[in-house]
């Protein structure tokens, strides 16, 4: 089987990233940003730089000469015109930077776009008779998505060293969800349909019952990539595992369970103490509320407290509701993923 992996490998080696091609672009139409308002654009779309350290600086140029190796990035002439332009800061974790553009004002103008995405227990439950799993990682995938020629000219960022333009969709902005999975719909329509390919945002599984059906699957996965240029990163793609985490998930035949380690991340932190943090906690908390027994009823009074009328404060009983949350996820159970085949019976408690 080892070896019949390696030989698609090299079959499809043009749809892996390389030195060369670090990066690929999907052919299709791009992401269109479309706004709210008319020129002249308000003022709260063309922003100034924020201030920054020289460490800042230093990281800024590094990752915007970056981009524009990619062909992500590039910069703007002096002679053309600029009305939309959004400040960047720098983010530091676990000594690495990374650039963020604050693109709040952006979200606020943009008309949404409700193309619907996946649900996700929903799309898991469908591995259910998998016995073999492969995920598949298209690299940076929303820098593999174009941006129309009208809408290049409104994520711009200005920063101390001067304004640049986004040629690819750049990150946080809305409607870039949705825009992928309407791209990658109809490319995959046909894997869809047959109940063995979950798409969600950049990440690619396939499902299988045999080894056969898994050496043919991703197979016919690699042949469209390589047809609308998605490249992959062979280093984060796991091919023919019985088990595999994805999706804040630990996917197996027959189960699904909670990636203890994304859960860690977020429980080492202390409580909230802001409206802000809570519906953070609550919004990670909900994404697995399938795995807590009676969550709507444990998270009643921390939703309460979020309201925008409350006085936060964090009362004995919303103490003992945080911690009951925390457990919960600290030992969420693994679920069963039913044989949606056979019939179901429903036993009513009278």
């Amino acid at each position: 089987m080892k070896e019949k992996l390696i030989d698609l490998f090299f079959k499809y080696e043009i749809a892996f990233v390389t030195d060369k091609e670090p990066l690929g672009a999907i052919i299709g139409h791009g992401l269109d940003i479309i706004l709210y308002v008319e020129k002249p654009y308000p003022p709260l779309l063309r922003r100034t730089g924020y201030p920054s350290s020289p460490r800042a600086r230093e990281a800024l140029e590094v990752q915007i000469r970056e981009l524009m190796d990619l062909a992500v990035l590039r910069k703007v002439g002096h002679n053309e015109q600029v009305e939309v332009t959004t400040p960047v800061i720098i983010t530091w974790q676990n000594g690495k930077s990374m650039m963020v553009g604050d693109v709040r004002a952006l979200k606020a103008y943009t008309i949404p776009d409700r193309y619907p995405i996946p649900r996700i227990h929903e799309t898991l439950a469908h591995s259910s008779q998998a016995k073999l799993i492969t995920a598949i990682d298209a690299l940076k995938g929303f820098h593999q998505n174009v941006l129309t020629d009208n809408s290049k000219k409104l994520p711009r960022i200005i920063v101390h060293c001067g304004i640049f333009e986004y040629l690819r969709i750049p990150f946080g902005i809305n409607n870039t969800p949705s825009h992928f999975q309407r791209m990658m719909n109809p490319i995959f329509h046909e894997e869809l349909s047959e109940a063995w390919l979950i798409i969600y945002n950049d990440d690619i599984i396939t499902c299988s019952e045999t080894w056969d059906s898994h050496l043919s699957r991703p197979e016919r996965v690699l042949q469209k990539i390589v047809l609308v240029n998605i490249k992959i990163s062979l280093k984060k793609c796991h091919f023919a595992y019985s088990e595999l985490k994805g999706l804040g998930h630990v996917v197996s035949a027959r189960s699904l369970g909670i990636d203890k380690n994304k859960v860690a991340a977020v429980l080492s932190k202390p409580m909230p103490q802001t409206k802000k943090e809570m519906n953070s906690f609550l919004g990670f908390s909900g994404y697995y509320r399938q795995h807590i027994k009676y969550f709507s009823r444990i998270a009643k009074s921390l939703y309460e407290l979020c309201d925008q009328q409350t006085v936060y404060e964090m009362t004995e009983e919303r103490v003992k509701a945080y911690e009951e949350l925390k457990n919960s996820l600290t030992n969420a159970p693994f679920l069963l993923i039913p044989d949606w085949k056979l019939p179901f019976k429903l036993y009513i408690d009278s």
